[in-house]
């Protein structure tokens, strides 16, 4: 039997300094090979368990598996991040980063990356800290998918771009994927992504509220995603 690329067993996180709840008692699993649509409002936990997945936050209570792997330096090595706010160097030219990732992950495939460098015209000597944030993202995006990853998470990746950098983005990312890998996709920006989704996880106030294929919900609801994600958060 498969292991499932993720497994959440009454995770909870809370911020002690605030009161907050970032997710009370979630429990979720996630199979493999599929596009899932992390949704929610900003502030619904989100982010949060992107964190949890990636190492960057310990919950309070609960499980959590990647891969069959409890958080930690193995499950790290399956798991290709992107933030949702970038940790690169602005001044480092795109060469530079590209030799930075090949160091750093043996399963980052270098010819990849330039073959998606050279087909939006960008020279890898041009430095980050001169180009538009869109052509930013792509970079960004560029380096997460140029891994052999078994799981992508993506936070907010096509939030504040172009309508015609989020199809560049939405395409690399379908493109440029294992087909047994998973991707997490987390957005409010429902309308733009759910033609690439296969699956989706709605999340209001640190809890899970839906857990459906999208065609689940077309056959169940006879609605949309985006109709099913305005109905369940009322926007």
């Amino acid at each position: 039997m498969t292991t499932p690329i993720l497994e959440c067993h009454n995770l909870t996180k809370c911020y002690d300094h605030a009161g907050k709840v970032g997710l009370k008692n979630v429990e979720l699993t996630l199979g493999r090979g599929k596009i899932i649509g992390l949704l929610g409002p900003n502030g619904s936990g989100k982010t949060t368990l992107i964190k949890l997945i990636t190492g960057l936050l310990m919950p309070q209570s609960g499980e959590l598996y990647v891969a069959g792997y409890h958080v930690g330096p193995l499950s790290k090595r399956v798991v290709s991040y992107l933030p949702e706010l970038t940790y690169l160097n602005m001044n480092q030219k795109v060469k530079h980063l590209f030799d930075y990732f090949e160091d750093f992950y043996p399963d980052f495939r270098r010819e990849r990356a330039e073959n998606m460098l050279g087909r939006l015209g960008i020279s890898p000597e041009e430095r980050l800290k001169t180009m538009s944030k869109g052509t930013k993202e792509k970079v960004q995006l560029i380096l997460v998918m140029s891994r052999d990853a078994e799981f992508y998470v993506l936070d907010e990746p096509i939030a504040g771009v172009d309508p015609a950098a989020r199809d560049y983005i939405l395409e690399t990312i379908l493109s440029n994927r294992n087909p047994e890998s998973s991707v997490l996709l987390s957005t409010h920006l429902i309308h733009d992504i759910e033609p690439v989704l296969d699956e989706v996880v709605m999340i209001k106030e640190g809890q899970i509220q839906l857990v459906s294929t999208v065609e689940g919900i077309k056959e169940r609801y006879g609605c949309s995603v985006d109709e099913m994600f305005r109905e369940v958060f009322k926007c």
